[in-house]
């Protein structure tokens, strides 16, 4: 029985070695937007290639009409920005690129700050902070709103306890009412979702959670708030008339989780 556990243990951490180490999946889902969207998140300093030169070929193949990347495209540790740089300017060859600000782009020293900010802009991304752009696809028409609360609802001086909230009224000051018309929000914490769908969007991208890091049964653990089963970890949610989708991500460490970049169809 012994050498059954540690031949089960041994598989176990060649798996997790694999997981965090090489994988990279592309998750494909239905929606009915008209569209397709490839969508990035939390990417903080992984790698995937040399400047990411695997994950630029995934999104490559999938022929999206627009990327977005919903946050955390870099660590408020890393000060070497230059394979983003590179991945940038790789993807915005094969689509149109929005980006909006995480946690861990708001908590960047100012000087690293607008060093992110250069390089977005150098590369013809659009980087929506409170922001929106008007978008013409497939002959369509779409308002693209980026939301960037105050950091305050991630995290405070003393910790984790007793967070801000995001409300609809928040959201009117922050980027205006949800004008008319088909609207995409891009929106980097997905625990607000009712919120945003009182605002007015249609569809909601998000991500921040890593999936729950650790899954088990198709449940997600632990959220960057120290908080155990987070809802709106992974997947498709509906709320209200909004969808609500959220990417697990791409960085940190995971288990049963793998990094992913999602294309909605």
């Amino acid at each position: 029985m012994k050498y059954i556990i540690l031949i089960v243990m041994i598989l176990f951490l060649i798996y997790a070695v694999c997981e965090n180490a090489f994988m990279l999946v592309v998750r494909h889902e239905k929606l009915d937007i008209g569209i397709r969207i490839a969508h990035i998140s939390d990417l903080h300093k992984k790698r995937f290639g040399k400047e990411n030169s695997h994950l630029c070929s995934k999104v490559e193949a999938e022929s999206p009409d627009i990327i977005i990347i919903s946050g955390d495209i870099v660590s408020r540790t890393q000060t070497d920005f230059s394979d983003v740089d590179k991945m940038l300017a790789r993807l915005k060859k094969t689509a149109p690129v929005y980006v909006i600000f995480g946690n861990h782009e708001q908590s960047l020293t100012p000087e690293k700050q607008e060093e992110l900010i250069d390089i977005i802009s150098k590369n013809g991304a659009v980087l929506l902070r409170n922001s929106h752009a008007a978008a013409e696809i497939r002959g369509r028409s779409f308002n693209i709103y980026g939301i960037e609360p105050s950091y305050t609802v991630y995290k405070k001086d003393d910790g984790y306890n007793d967070l801000d909230i995001v409300t609809e009224k928040d959201m009117e000051d922050l980027i205006g009412r949800c004008p008319d018309g088909e609207t995409i929000l891009i929106a980097h914490n997905p625990f607000f979702g009712e919120a945003y769908a009182q605002w007015g969007a249609d569809h909601t991208l998000s991500g921040h959670i890593h999936g729950g890091a650790v899954r088990l049964f198709g449940v997600g653990l632990l959220s960057p708030e120290r908080r155990f089963f987070p809802r709106y970890a992974k997947g498709i949610y509906t709320i209200g008339n909004m969808k609500l989708l959220v990417s697990a991500g791409l960085g940190k460490l995971r288990l049963f989780n793998p990094p992913e970049i999602v294309i909605y169809d």
